[in-house]
């Protein structure tokens, strides 16, 4: 009963194919001589899991008759899409002040915030991961820097695959 109003565009397997770049990116940004350059990768991943993800929500709601941005849809959009700005201004503001050290965690908390918060109109292993995202994101923030990459890995890698391939196989893709 919960399920049937629920938003359920989200594609696992394009969280699959998403986690699977963020390992990349992970490994990439570990590498980087400047914490700048760490940033660039970081941010690279970014607009790659973005069109991901949106590529893979647009064939899944396509294929399977489900609106992207009515009905339900529309109660998703607004709670998961605030944080992510609020993520995008904090990490201009981290950037600007040269603080780089609390990225990782504010990522992590802030996404996982905005997935709790669009999963309200979504099926309930949505807001687990999101939880799981908070998680990660307040270990990250007390952890050593040298753990940023790892978590950051931990979770738009393996969080978002694991979820994802869950997703997939309950939810249609």
């Amino acid at each position: 009963m919960e399920s049937a109003g629920a938003f359920t565009a989200v594609s696992g397997w394009g969280q699959v194919g998403v986690g699977a770049t963020a390992f990349g990116a992970a490994l990439l940004a570990s590498r980087q001589p400047t914490r700048g350059r760490w940033l660039l990768v970081w941010l690279a991943e970014a607009a790659v899991a973005i069109a991901i993800a949106g590529i893979a929500m647009a064939v899944k709601s396509r294929r399977r008759a489900l609106p992207l941005f009515s009905g339900g849809s529309r109660r998703f959009w607004p709670g998961f899409t605030a944080p992510l700005a609020v993520g995008g201004v904090l990490t201009l503001a981290l950037y600007l002040r040269g603080i780089y050290d609390l990225m990782s965690g504010v990522w992590l908390l802030l996404f996982g915030a905005a997935v709790v918060a669009g999963g309200v109109v979504s099926v309930p292993v949505v807001r687990a991961m999101g939880w799981c995202f908070i998680v990660l994101g307040l270990a990250a923030l007390f952890a050593p820097v040298a753990w940023s990459d790892p978590l950051l890995a931990a979770g738009f890698g393996g969080l978002l695959a694991v979820f994802g391939v869950v997703i997939a196989r309950r939810h249609g893709g």
